[in-house]
């Protein structure tokens, strides 16, 4: 079965850094990774979109991060990162990676990995 599994997340001060990692395995050799994309969910509140990047790298941010934050992937190891600088209290979430498989002919299938803790000081 498919798997998305984040690492990278911590404690940091305001101002600091983080690169968030995400791998996904457990994909079948025909299907595809398109869309992959980082949610948040702060205590207390919903799990919001952050941002995105399509299989062939094009970008879309949430403005509270436009600037600050950068999503990248690595088709071939199957990964997507979210950097994370000049961070800010309100930052202070739990950070999901998100993937759309796809074959082709079929639905477009959608996972969310377990999530990483990132706290930020101030």
């Amino acid at each position: 079965q498919v798997q998305l599994v984040e690492s990278g997340g911590g404690l940091v001060q305001a101002g600091g850094s983080l690169k968030l990692s995400c791998t996904a395995s457990g994909i079948a050799s025909n299907y595809t990774l398109e869309t992959m994309r980082w949610y948040r969910r702060a205590p207390g509140k919903q799990r919001d979109w952050v941002a995105d990047i399509s299989r062939g790298g094009s970008t879309n941010y949430v403005d509270s991060v436009k600037g600050r934050f950068t999503i990248s992937r690595d088709n071939a190891k199957k990964g997507v990162y979210l950097q994370m600088d000049s961070l800010k209290p309100e930052d202070t979430a739990v950070y999901y990676c998100n993937a759309d498989t796809y074959y082709k002919g079929s639905p477009f299938v959608n996972y969310f990995g377990q999530g990483t803790q990132v706290t930020v000081s101030s």
